[in-house]
């Protein structure tokens, strides 16, 4: 509730399957604890112009939805709809910078990013009226107390991202039920360990880096995936995307992108020379995308790709060989060395 700086008189609108726990904080709970109402949209396809109306016509002051859905949302003209928000924000992955600016520009609302796990309620969040830094998470949210913890398990501006648990939040689970093997001790250690990575700015703000298991080096360089697809995903012809390490003729881990097109566009090898052009363009050089796969992407029930799946494919993949159907290979568009990051 604190994070999404809810009222008495809201009229809150989550955008969230039922799977995912902040179906239940944002889309029960908190409103429900802040005297709002709860506004519930059902739909079988997300169509934005549709969308859009539905939070004209009927008042909604307070949104949450995740990045695919801001990303849909932009591609309308937000101008034209005269909305009542007086909060917006986003989770489930990092906010683009860019998404936050076009919305600040058309309503003049800042879209606030948090971060949170099905394990928990809301960890960290830029909250109502606090100056942030965008590309950040923002600072922990009342309840924790949060560290970053070094390979060794020493607290560090940079590491795995973990919740103190003496004493004990009341906001982490007890543990996960029909596997009490699980069960989260709450002296061992003296924290609980989210699996995610993060980076502490000189401000206290928090900074995604990915999953531990997703973020691997390349020629020495460490690379998250997340930031990779965030500028990927800001091409019009994305509607998903995930980053995995591949092996090149030298056996030197790459990034690869595995793309997901939106329904108005065809994979070509014209379109892969584009996104690995509009990628270079956008990253230092040591980060750029070598591979580049147009495919469907494994999901979860709640929509989150599988991406130690598309890891254990690539792997497969890279014990053949050919390539995949749609692979395309950055030496295949000698061009794309006159692009300078």
């Amino acid at each position: 509730m604190y994070w999404l700086g809810l009222k008495e008189g809201d009229v809150h609108l989550n955008i969230s399957s039922p799977g995912w726990a902040k179906h239940a904080w944002s889309g029960f709970f908190a409103p429900w604890t802040a005297g709002a109402t709860v506004f519930v949209y059902n739909y079988l396809r997300f169509n934005a112009k549709t969308m859009l109306d539905v939070i004209v016509r009927h008042g909604v002051t307070t949104l949450c939805a995740p990045p695919a859905i801001w990303r849909q949302l932009v591609q309308e003209d937000l101008a034209s709809y005269p909305v009542r928000l007086r909060e917006a924000v986003s989770s489930g992955q990092p906010l683009s910078p860019e998404i936050v600016s076009h919305v600040e520009k058309r309503w003049g609302l800042s879209v606030r990013d948090g971060f949170g796990q099905t394990e928990t309620t809301a960890l960290i969040g830029n909250t109502p009226g606090m100056k942030a830094r965008r590309g950040t998470m923002g600072k922990p949210l009342p309840g924790y107390r949060i560290a970053l913890l070094d390979p060794a398990g020493n607290e560090a501006d940079e590491g795995e991202l973990a919740v103190r648990v003496d004493p004990r939040p009341a906001g982490l689970l007890l543990g996960y039920q029909d596997d009490w093997k699980k069960t989260l001790d709450p002296v061992s250690g003296g924290y609980y360990r989210t699996g995610d990575m993060a980076m502490r700015d000189g401000d206290g703000n928090y900074v995604y880096v990915g999953r531990s298991d997703d973020v691997f080096k390349s020629s020495e360089y460490r690379i998250s995936p997340f930031e990779l697809e965030v500028v990927l995903n800001e091409h019009e012809a994305i509607a998903a995307s995930a980053v995995v390490p591949s092996l090149d003729a030298n056996g030197v881990q790459v990034p690869k992108a595995v793309v997901e097109l939106d329904e108005d566009f065809d994979a070509s090898p014209a379109l892969a020379e584009e996104l690995l052009r509009f990628a270079r363009a956008r990253l230092a050089s040591y980060k750029r995308i070598h591979r580049l796969e147009f495919a469907s992407l494994p999901k979860t029930q709640t929509g989150k790709i599988r991406r130690v799946e598309l890891r254990r494919r690539e792997a497969d993949l890279r014990q053949q060989p050919d390539r995949a159907p749609q692979e395309f290979w950055e030496e295949d568009f000698p061009s794309l060395e006159e692009v300078h990051a």
